[in-house]
């Protein structure tokens, strides 16, 4: 759904609310920083050859930049170097005063050494980490636990009270939200599905650790995505101690994952990037701690019955198995909240078995008019359109319902959207005006059949004709 101004609810069904949780300490949250190439977790010629690339790169590389483009402590880093140092891989190009003010170079046989590492992976960034590690924090951080993101009905009403939704809808997501049971929300093209999904992930509370890199079967498997994986607001996004915490790790908001008609049953597994050869992680990995939303079900090229059976399996046992180039197959967690999101008939997508598995089902439908018009209202708040109770009373009694178009979330956005468009043209500031209303519908639904207003004392005389469905 589309935020909205508050409507007039009753809230008496919704709990107290009860106390905000602390604000989680984010240096006790993310592994210690490793003090050994042991600590790592990482075999010793993985860490060698990530460096050799990474000074290969940079030329004459200095230590800090060093730690802080393979996010490894300066004393692995060390511990490293004097490695190299001994295998006459790399040497001293500079020194200064400090301990931490010195640059290295390769010398010929590290160049070929490099060389080699790069023919072999592309790959440099980030160390990762174990997979064994990933699976220990996640567990820690799982959003299936009693404290792992769920929020009271207070909150969740407070949450969508702008949202137009009414109490017994709201209820419905929160049992579905509260129970980590995989939900279907279903109902006609623009009625906020996909909107509502990524709000109720939103909501979900708490903060995950996310690495950028996770080694599987001595493969890189990339992880971290910025447009994915965002930073938590301050101030915990400020506590993060790279003197104390492992830099490999990321502290994030629970991921929200979308997925739509695009998804392929290659995007389901490990996907190798011949050009770096490394691997990127699907998106359902990625949404790991967080919410994972599948759009418009039904029309992937992956039947909806076998995309059904590929989530919900994993969803019951909490682990998913996915495989890497030559066959190998790993077991990697599967901690997420589950929801698809489809404007077809449910029956028309599954049968009755498979929709026996999805936990919750949930029509999103027509809004009531308050609900409609509070919705209006709030959406000319966020796009600074001064609301006019005459223009809204128009769009209902002289738009919507002589073209039977009903009263959906998506309809104050869109529309409100084109007013901003025409008079952003015009050079003139917009306004919530019958002719602006008119202009915008005729705008928005093309290849109608056009309705005939009827004459109101609030229109103009040259009121345009409008377009509607009949």
């Amino acid at each position: 759904m589309l935020e909205a101004a508050p409507t007039i609810a009753a809230e008496s069904h919704l709990a107290p609310a009860r106390a905000a949780p602390p604000e989680p300490d984010v240096t006790a949250i993310v592994p210690p920083q490793p003090k050994s190439i042991r600590e790592t977790g990482l075999d010793r010629q993985l860490v060698l050859a990530l460096l050799a690339k990474a000074i290969h790169a940079l030329g004459k590389a200095h230590l800090p930049v060093l730690a802080g483009k393979l996010r490894l402590s300066m004393s692995v880093l060390r511990e490293a170097l004097q490695l190299m140092l001994s295998e006459q891989l790399v040497e001293v190009a500079w020194r200064g005063e400090t301990d931490i003010d010195v640059q290295y170079n390769l010398t010929d046989a590290g160049k070929a050494h490099a060389a080699a590492c790069l023919a072999q992976c592309r790959y440099i960034g980030p160390a990762p980490v174990t997979l064994d590690a990933f699976r220990a924090v996640l567990a820690r951080d799982s959003v299936r636990r009693a404290d792992g993101g769920h929020i009271s009905p207070a909150e969740l009403g407070a949450a969508l009270a702008d949202d137009g939704i009414d109490g017994s809808l709201r209820d419905q997501l929160g049992a579905a939200l509260h129970s980590g049971r995989a939900m279907l929300l279903h109902g006609p093209s623009g009625s906020g599905k996909s909107a509502l999904a990524r709000k109720l992930g939103r909501l979900l509370q708490g903060v995950v650790v996310v690495p950028h890199a996770i080694l599987v079967d001595q493969q890189i498997v990339q992880f971290y995505d910025p447009l994915l994986h965002q930073a938590p607001p301050p101030p915990q996004a400020r506590q993060f101690d790279e003197r104390r915490n492992d830099m490999r790790w990321a502290v994030c908001q629970r991921p929200v994952v979308q997925v739509g008609a695009e998804l392929t049953r290659e995007m389901l597994d490990f996907r190798f990037d011949a050009a770096n050869g490394i691997y990127h992680a699907p998106p359902h990995f990625q949404a790991s701690g967080g919410l994972l939303v599948v759009d418009d079900l039904g029309r992937q090229r992956v039947p909806a019955a076998e995309l059904l059976n590929r989530f919900i399996g994993p969803l019951d046992y909490g682990t998913d198995v996915l495989t890497l180039q030559g066959g190998h197959a790993e077991t990697v967690p599967f901690d997420v909240t589950l929801v698809f999101a489809t404007n077809l008939a449910p029956q028309a997508v599954l049968d009755e078995p498979l929709l026996r598995r999805i936990g919750y089902k949930i029509h999103l439908g027509p809004m009531s008019e308050a609900g409609y018009r509070a919705l209006l209202r709030r959406q000319c708040v966020v796009l600074r359109v001064p609301y006019d109770e005459d223009a809204a009373d128009y769009l209902l009694h002289h738009l919507h319902a002589p073209a039977a178009r009903p009263l959906l979330a998506s309809y104050p956005r869109e529309l409100l959207g084109r007013v901003v468009d025409f008079a952003s043209f015009a050079g003139t500031p917009p306004r919530l005006t019958v002719p602006a209303l008119e202009q915008a519908w005729g705008s928005m639904f093309a290849c109608s059949a056009p309705v005939i207003a009827q004459p109101r004392a609030a229109a103009p005389a040259h009121a345009m004709v409008l377009f509607g469905e009949r």
